[in-house]
């Protein structure tokens, strides 16, 4: 099953370069690279989910955007100058797919209407780009598309 999944970027630092970063190792690609001077950003991509329900306590996610091992799933946003921009910035955002269950699976797989959401800080205490694991990590949220 393919999951829609919104990643809201709240307040980032502005005039600073963010986006998805689509593969692994030296074979990747920063895509829906955007900046803002106010406001949040929006990135939207679609992730599958796999797995043995029987056997896996949690889904399994795989496709482009997903980084990590299992139990440990992630996605990456790009900062910066690993966004594409001549900035002092260099640096990623970690996005965690924990607490996405299987009866989350069963709820998106039972009305196309609904997708997974997240909310998460754009700027650090210190006024530059919010990198790392985001802490504290709220989640994901079933919404409406």
């Amino acid at each position: 099953m393919e999951l829609s999944l919104h990643i809201v970027l709240e307040k980032p630092t502005s005039a600073v370069a963010f986006g998805l970063q689509k593969g692994s190792g030296n074979k990747y690609e920063t895509v829906q690279i955007q900046q803002t001077d106010s406001g949040d950003l929006h990135f939207y991509l679609t992730v599958t989910t796999k797995g043995d329900r029987l056997k896996d306590a949690s889904p399994r996610f795989g496709g482009p955007f997903i980084q990590g091992p299992y139990m440990g799933n992630f996605i990456y946003l790009d900062i910066g100058t690993l966004a594409g921009q001549v900035s002092p910035w260099n640096r990623r955002l970690k996005i965690p797919m924990a607490g996405i269950t299987w009866e989350i699976i069963d709820q998106l797989n039972e009305d196309p209407a609904l997708i997974l959401k997240t909310n998460v800080a754009g700027t650090a205490k210190d006024g530059s780009p919010n990198c790392a694991t985001v802490k504290p990590f709220n989640g994901w949220q079933v919404v409406s598309k």
